[in-house]
């Protein structure tokens, strides 16, 4: 897997200060994509185990509340086995913190849909360390720069734990970061 950034101070793509990875590769091509350079599954850097060794210790810092992914896109195939065990690891050492995910797929009608792509056997398994998924292509006839954390109106917040065990999209609430 390669990717095309990693910033250790994000503030834009999920509550509070989050370590944010832009994978490369996406198959989406969405009109007025932000990234289009991302597309390339070559694009930027070999995503490596110093890489891995640079996001763990950068979460560390007591202020970053959590870690984000998005691209390119994080449900390409290739970067699923690529970002499950990085996930696991978070996991483990960060139980508390956050990781979001940003993807041009759906949650039910793609991701968790068996025979759709991008839907692999370890597709599941990643979307249940995820706690906010923002799902849904990039649409330009629809971008609004007044939406928190997405671009365009059609894209929504999922609360994936709330969404997991109510069986049906809960969408995340920006007041649960005031409180």
């Amino acid at each position: 897997m390669h990717y095309g950034a990693l910033k250790p101070l994000d503030i834009a793509n999920g509550p509070g200060v989050r370590v944010t990875l832009f994978v490369s590769g996406c198959r989406n091509h969405c009109k007025g994509c932000f990234q289009p350079d991302t597309w390339s599954f070559d694009y930027g850097e070999e995503y490596t185990e110093e890489t891995e060794r640079r996001i763990l210790e950068l979460l560390g810092v007591h202020y970053v509340q959590g870690f984000t992914v998005l691209g390119g896109e994080p449900f390409e195939p290739e970067n699923q086995i690529v970002l499950l065990p990085l996930l696991k690891k978070i996991r483990e050492c960060y139980p508390h913190k956050s990781i979001w995910m940003f993807s041009g797929y759906r949650l039910y009608e793609e991701l968790l849909a068996e025979g759709v792509h991008p839907h692999t056997e370890i597709t599941e398994e990643i979307i249940r360390l995820v706690d906010v998924l923002v799902d849904g292509r990039f649409i330009e006839e629809k971008r609004n720069l007044s939406l928190v954390f997405r671009g365009s109106e059609n894209q929504r917040l999922i609360d994936i734990p709330a969404t997991l065990a109510k069986g049906e999209v809960v969408l995340w609430d920006e007041r649960q970061t005031r409180e």
